[in-house]
Parts: C-alpha cells; sequence; structure tokens
C-alpha cells in the first residue's frame, strides 16, 4: 500500500529574510522530521525566520497540540505576537509604507519606536523587506541598525501569506525565553528544533548580530548539554550548525549528518558559495 503524502499548500511561508534561514534545506529538514516519526509538541528556541515551523504546517505535518516558538530576541517576538494579534492592522500599515517608501522614510521609521506590538511587526517587516541585503541586525543597544537598501520594486507586504501565517500561529505559544527554559515545558515524545547562531568556521566568518547579546562558545556547550538532557527524556532533538571541529566534539553522541547550503553573509565574494553544515539529531 503507498504511503500517503502529508497534504501541501502553497503557504505560509516565512515573511521575513533571515540570516542563516533554513529555506534552502527544508527537504532535508523534512526528511528527518519524518524519520523521526509522529510527536506529540513542536518547540523551536531559536525560531528566528520560522522556515520549518511554517513548512511542517504548510505540508501538514504539524501535530494538532500546540507548538512553543521562542528567541531571546524580543524585537522579533513582537513581530509574530502583531501578525498573530491583527493582521489586517498590520497590512493596512505595511501597505502606508508601502505608499510612503523613500530613502528618508525608511529612517524616519528605523529611527522611531514603535507603539505596540502590531506597529513593530509592521515596522521590521517593512524595514526587513526593504534594508540592505535582508538582514535583521542589532547594534549593542538592541537597535535595529541595517542601512537602506537600494532595491528598485521591493515585496514590502504579501497580503496573502501573512494572513496564512497569522493562522499558522494562532495555535503556536510564542515567548521571549533563553533557549534553557526549553526544558521547563518539554514532555517525553515531544520534537525539539534548535537552529542557533552557528559556531563560526573562522575568527571572521561569524554572524550573530541577530540579537544584541551574541552567541558564545559557552552557549554552544550549554546548548549541547541541554541537546543530552532532553535526549534522556526521551524527546526527539534535531539541531543545526556548521561543521566544525567543537561542534563535532559536542555532538559525539548523536547523529551527524553533512549537507549543504549557499551562504552570502561574508563580506568577500571569494568566501560566499556552498558551506558544509550539519544536522544532528538523537533519532
Amino acid at each position: 500500500m503507498t504511503k500517503q503524502m502529508p497534504r501541501r499548500m502553497s503557504m505560509p511561508r516565512p515573511f521575513l529574510k533571515w540570516v542563516g534561514g533554513k529555506g534552502q534545506l527544508l527537504n532535508e529538514l523534512l526528511a528527518q522530521v519524518d524519520r523521526a516519526g509522529k510527536f506529540h509538541r513542536y518547540h523551536e528556541p531559536f525560531v528566528g525566520g520560522g522556515a520549518l515551523f511554517f513548512e511542517l504546517v504548510r505540508t501538514g505535518r504539524m501535530p494538532a497540540a500546540k507548538a512553543y516558538l521562542s528567541d531571546n530576541n524580543a524585537n522579533l517576538i513582537a513581530v509574530y505576537r502583531g501578525v498573530r494579534e491583527d493582521v489586517d492592522r498590520v497590512i493596512a500599515l505595511l501597505l502606508e509604507h508601502k505608499r510612503k517608501h523613500s530613502e528618508k522614510h525608511y529612517y524616519e521609521v528605523r529611527a522611531r519606536a514603535p507603539k505596540d506590538d502590531i506597529d513593530q511587526a509592521a515596522r521590521i517587516i517593512y524595514l526587513n523587506k526593504t534594508g540592505y541585503n535582508g538582514l535583521y541586525r542589532e547594534n549593542s543597544q538592541g537597535k535595529y541598525n541595517v542601512p537602506f537598501g537600494r532595491y528598485k520594486n521591493p515585496g514590502i507586504c504579501d497580503e496573502e501569506n501573512l494572513r496564512a501565517v497569522a493562522k499558522a500561529l494562532q495555535k503556536a505559544k510564542l515567548e521571549v525565553r533563553h533557549f534553557a527554559k526549553v526544558l521547563d515545558c518539554v514532555d517525553k515524545g515531544d520534537f525539539v528544533y534548535f537552529d542557533p547562531p552557528y559556531h563560526p568556521v573562522s575568527k571572521t566568518a561569524s554572524f550573530t548580530g541577530y540579537d544584541k547579546g551574541g552567541f558564545s562558545e559557552d552557549f554552544q556547550r550549554l546548548l549541547a548539554k541541554i541537546a543530552e538532557d532532553l535526549d534522556a527524556r526521551g524527546v526527539r532533538v534535531l539541531l543545526s550548525n556548521s561543521m566544525t571541529p567543537l561542534v563535532k566534539e559536542l555532538y559525539a553522541k548523536f547523529t551527524i549528518d553533512e549537507v549543504f547550503a549557499n551562504r552570502n553573509v561574508n563580506s568577500r565574494g571569494d568566501r560566499r558559495g556552498k558551506i558544509s553544515e550539519a544536522l544532528i539529531r538523537n533519532f
């Protein structure tokens, strides 16, 4: 008997451009999710652009139970909450940004403080779609600091996808939370996907500017310890990282699969291109 594939929809898809986003690796990630088998609840402590979460919803793989999406970046979680809370108002604000779009308007929006989560959602989506190279980056004070990007026709407001995103987030619990707190809300049979800022492959290759705090080697070691704790509890764990000696050492007890993705963050063109990455699992 032929196994029936999960239903595939056209949306939702990530609504933010995100450094290190997993759009290129979705086939590999979905294969690992399928390998893990059925799970109760989904947890993603570094939600970022949410590529895997939205793909699980889009392809009918997300269980009916609640998903737990979190990040240490409060500004990012405010965007998710704003879209979920009132997508109509977010769309209206984005259309206003689209009407006013110019370099002057960009810097005015970047400089001002948002009124609420809905205003923040429209603000960050606008800046993300029109800022240089589609980056999300914060300075040490937690302020968005990406310069203006000179695009001819930026896709500022994708109404249909934003509505699909808002619907997908209705059953998601959104929290500003340190990744270690995942230990407080998991049960046996849950699935956790970690997509942390990657361990740098060289001293100049690191990009952790999406959050003012950065991500140190000590955090990498703590994350590996948490993955071991989750494994001992009977939780399925999948983790992405760079393929470095430290990562191989930290996850020696797990299965590590090598995958390749194009990464274009490096300022030197000759150091861009296909990069070896690690998919780490305990199943």
